[in-house]
């Protein structure tokens, strides 16, 4: 596995080594001990997939309290993914970072907790795949708005596909601070 930083400290991309001939491919597309050699020892409870056409997003979505990490990837397709710090305190709070994760380029994404998630379409559709370290709490689930000024995230499309809760999410300066996680260092 290659272990790639991004601009944004405790997100990272690994991207597996891939064996293939004639017959296909094969890759591991998670291996804790592996991980745990970058100091990276995540305990995942829950296991999801979507599916998704074109131009649809989904997020920014976080969870506060029981708050999730997240280890993404792309069985079908092409997304281009983001990560958000908000969490109080961090030196980091507000900036964001981004990946292209497709079924071409096999990478897995990290999303510790305290960071909020979103992705867009960018191929006809797009099968996505992502381990979570906690289970998914409805009390707990929470969103910031895809189009937030003040975080002024580089969306590789102008009107993406929203539901209903992505459509009417809060801006990340008006979450009253209890509803956000606080950094330790």
């Amino acid at each position: 596995m290659k272990w790639v930083e991004t601009d944004l400290p405790g997100c990272v991309v690994i991207e597996p080594q891939v064996f293939g001939d004639d017959r296909g491919f094969f890759y591991e597309s998670f291996n804790h001990d592996k991980l745990a050699a970058h100091g990276l020892s995540p305990a995942f409870v829950q296991g999801n997939v979507s599916s998704s056409a074109k131009g649809v997003l989904r997020g920014l979505h976080y969870q506060w309290p029981n708050p999730q990490g997240k280890y993404v990837s792309v069985l079908e397709g092409e997304v281009w993914d983001v990560a958000v710090d908000i969490r109080r305190g961090s030196p980091h709070f507000g900036q964001w970072t981004s990946v292209l994760l497709s079924a071409e380029n096999r990478r897995h994404f990290w999303i510790p907790e305290g960071f909020a998630h979103g992705f867009v379409v960018t191929s006809e559709r797009a099968l996505f795949t992502y381990l979570c370290t906690a289970t998914y709490d409805p009390a707990a689930d929470a969103s910031i708005r895809w189009d937030d000024a003040g975080l002024a995230i580089d969306w590789p499309i102008a009107e993406p596909l929203l539901s209903g809760k992505d459509a009417k999410a809060p801006f990340l300066a008006d979450l009253p601070p209890e509803r956000l996680p606080r950094y330790v260092p």
